[in-house]
């Protein structure tokens, strides 16, 4: 089970299969004490079907269990590799705009969503350092704005493939043929 997995939920639902195994167990032994014909008394029947609903819904609720914590272990790997994708898209532009160690630190503190003051203070530098940062960081990366800078990594992660594994394009020669 995953650390976030619902204790809770199991705890009920192993309350409900113990509950349900005992009422089966009682209806069991009241038709055999009660023999054949009144075996089919009608207070006999709706205890049977509310045992085998209890049962039954004891059965839908472990299956639901099950595919809810299956989507979830599954979500979080669809997350880690969004994560990594956007990590790899992140280093490039930085490599090919040619950020220093400061502009990369100030650029990855706006990518948080994170204002001039905060950046000024978990950098521990004035905030008229980290508006010239910006400056630079926006005019190598050819955009004016905070904005502008998100769109361009929003933009990357929208037009990169499903498919995690790289694809090599055939080179196309210089005269396109």
């Amino acid at each position: 089970m995953t650390r976030h997995a619902p204790y809770g939920l199991m705890i009920l639902i192993a309350a409900q299969l113990l509950c349900a195994v005992f009422f089966l167990g009682d209806v069991v032994a009241d038709g055999l004490e009660a023999g054949w014909p009144h075996f089919m008394d009608w207070h006999f029947g709706v205890e049977a079907l509310a045992a085998l609903a209890l049962i039954a819904g004891v059965g839908f609720e472990i299956r639901t269990l099950m595919a809810l914590l299956r989507r979830e272990a599954h979500l979080k790997e669809q997350l880690g590799l969004a994560a990594g994708a956007f990590h790899e898209i992140v280093t490039q532009r930085f490599a090919d705009w040619g950020l220093t160690p400061s502009e990369q630190d100030v650029a990855l503190f706006t990518l948080k969503g994170l204002a001039i003051p905060e950046i000024a203070t978990l950098r521990g530098s004035a905030e008229g350092t980290v508006k010239a940062h910006l400056g630079g960081i926006y005019r190598k990366a050819g955009v004016n704005s905070r904005g502008a800078f998100l769109a361009l990594f929003i933009e990357d992660l929208m037009t990169q493939p499903a498919d995690p594994v790289p694809h090599h394009p055939t080179p196309v020669s210089p005269t396109g043929t």
